[in-house]
């Protein structure tokens, strides 16, 4: 038999022991890398199989990436080469279950050729920058597609690109027309594409005034076997937030004459 006082010591301390049990940390809640990707498919023409199609190649390769945004260039819909009823960004967002816009750079063959995105997320808005040639000069226009998405409580931007090849003028006046119309958005914005420069062009040091790249010394993306230049980039604004976690080029060399490139940002 204890003494009250024992007793009341000891209900002092169940009390005490009772409520350290009942307390529950709070839970923090880290958000979870976008991965992004960039790919010319060449419309899903492989190289070793000239004349053909196989756009479920190129939807293997994504598939296999698992990405949550993809940037496209090279893509037919509805042209001769690849089939007048082909929607080859639409045919891919089906076979990825994946949410699709298509942006126009010009007219080619009785149907359209430009870019694409896929997105895992709901497209709350969709917006194409023309980039028209310089005056005088023979190049095809090309043309920037993007997507509004929100992930995590947060609206950003994300587009896909195709800069001219030929002419390194017209290069870079593309470059500098999609640079001041993308100064407009004021959410984050990350770009993919073929950019058709290697990083220590005139063209590259232009973006890297206002975007930062996904890599520094970036792996070469073309040609596909034994690549030697690297002209295909993903990159974001430094002041929108992001850090890198990833980046890496996938070694396909099938499906397309371009490797593609995946990396993974995190929005801090």
């Amino acid at each position: 038999m204890y003494p009250i006082t024992t007793w009341f010591f000891i209900l002092i301390m169940i009390s005490i022991a009772g409520c350290g049990n009942n307390h529950t940390e709070t839970e923090t809640h880290t958000a979870d890398p976008i991965r992004v990707m960039t790919y010319n498919i060449h419309h899903a023409n492989p190289p070793s199989i000239p004349d053909s199609i196989d756009i479920d190649a190129i939807a293997a390769v994504i598939r296999e990436a698992n990405p949550d945004l993809v940037a496209l260039q090279e893509v037919d819909v509805f042209t001769e080469r690849s089939g007048k009823s082909l929607h080859q960004a639409r045919a891919l967002a089906e076979k990825l279950n994946m949410n699709y816009y298509f942006t126009k750079a010009l007219d080619y063959q009785g149907g359209y050729y430009g870019n694409a995105v896929l997105s895992t997320f709901p497209i709350l808005d969709s917006l194409r920058i023309e980039l028209p040639t310089l005056e005088g000069v023979q190049a095809e226009d090309r043309v920037w597609g993007g997507i509004k998405f929100e992930t995590d409580g947060k609206e950003m931007w994300f587009g896909s690109t195709h800069l001219d090849f030929q002419r390194g003028e017209n290069n870079v006046h593309q470059s500098r027309t999609l640079l001041e119309n993308l100064e407009a958005i004021r959410l984050p914005v990350i770009i993919g594409g073929d950019f058709n420069r290697t990083p220590e062009s005139e063209t590259i040091e232009l973006f890297d005034t206002q975007f930062q790249r996904t890599c520094s010394e970036c792996p070469p993306t073309i040609p596909v076997s034994n690549p030697n230049r690297t002209i295909d980039h993903l990159m974001f604004r430094p002041k929108d937030g992001f850090s890198i976690t990833d980046h890496r080029v996938i070694d396909e060399q099938y499906a397309s004459d371009h490797l593609p490139v995946v990396a993974e940002l995190l929005l801090e």
